[in-house]
């Protein structure tokens, strides 16, 4: 009969041990949940451009880990991925593009991102390839722009300041090869993937280069032949922007990362590095 007590004591006594041991994984493994959750909302992911945003964004690592956010840069080479990884919630923000770009992006694809801060300016330069001054520009030469929407027009209106072409009094920054009203040297007008102009350069007279991928491409930026005006229109409407999701436009994590690329470090990096590329909007 003792044995038998003994016995049912025994497990007993186990029984509480395996709960007790039971409760206390639980619990630490929900203590281990939580500490995870709270390290990943501290990962802030940002889809970018190679040069100059993920350069510039790097210059904000250090300004944000401070703050206990770990800044992760993803690069991309083109100007869709970026803005479909936003869509699809793989990076809370991006950092690459203006304010028309994404409005007429967001016309084509029937999406909701909107612009939380514009960080930067960077003027279009009309770049020489064979030929190297505007005077030299024969009938018929070709001009390289960018083919999407926003860039085109900034393109053109870069061409008609410089009195290549004149365009239709409205067209303003909508502005198409069909808004060309007067071309007197014929040119011929060719719309190439921003990306890929800096490799058509030699193929061309000349070609209208976005700042970054000339940037990319090791181009001198002095060496344009002529460039959008800091005190322009382009340079107000064209500035590089935080994009985000509509409705994250409260996340602290956000504000933290806008603040950290509008601060006197970064200003100062933007300023020294890039010589008048790329301009700073702080």
């Amino acid at each position: 009969m003792k044995k038998k007590i003994i016995s049912a004591l025994l497990a007993a006594t186990m029984l509480c041990s395996l709960a007790a041991c039971g409760s206390k994984t639980a619990t630490e493994s929900s203590a281990a949940s939580a500490s995870a959750d709270t390290t990943a909302s501290k990962v802030i992911k940002v889809g970018a451009s190679p040069t100059p945003h993920a350069e510039i964004l790097a210059q904000a690592k250090a300004i944000l880990a401070k703050q206990g956010y770990d800044l992760q840069i993803q690069e991309f080479t083109d100007y869709v991925q970026p803005n479909v990884a936003l869509s699809d919630g793989d990076i809370g923000a991006n950092y690459f593009q203006h304010k028309p770009y994404l409005d007429d992006y967001n016309k084509q694809k029937g999406t909701d991102l909107v612009s939380m801060a514009a960080i930067h300016y960077e003027p279009l330069g009309l770049y020489p390839g064979k030929t190297k001054a505007i005077a030299d520009l024969k009938d018929g030469a070709q001009i390289a722009v960018p083919n999407d929407t926003t860039n085109e027009a900034r393109a053109l209106l870069l061409l008609q300041a410089n009195g290549l072409i004149t365009l239709k009094a409205d067209a303003g920054f909508t502005a198409t090869v069909n808004d060309i009203e007067k071309n007197d040297k014929n040119l011929k007008i060719v719309e190439v993937e921003a990306a890929q102009i800096p490799r058509s350069l030699q193929d061309v007279d000349m070609a209208v280069i976005n700042g970054n991928y000339a940037l990319s491409a090791g181009i001198d930026v002095s060496s344009a032949i002529a460039k959008e005006e800091k005190d322009s229109d382009a340079a107000q409407t064209y500035a590089n922007i935080i994009a985000v999701r509509k409705g994250d436009e409260t996340r602290e994590d956000l504000k933290a990362l806008v603040a950290a690329l509008q601060s006197a470090e970064v200003t100062k990096y933007i300023t020294d590095t890039y010589k008048g590329a790329v301009v700073p909007m702080a």
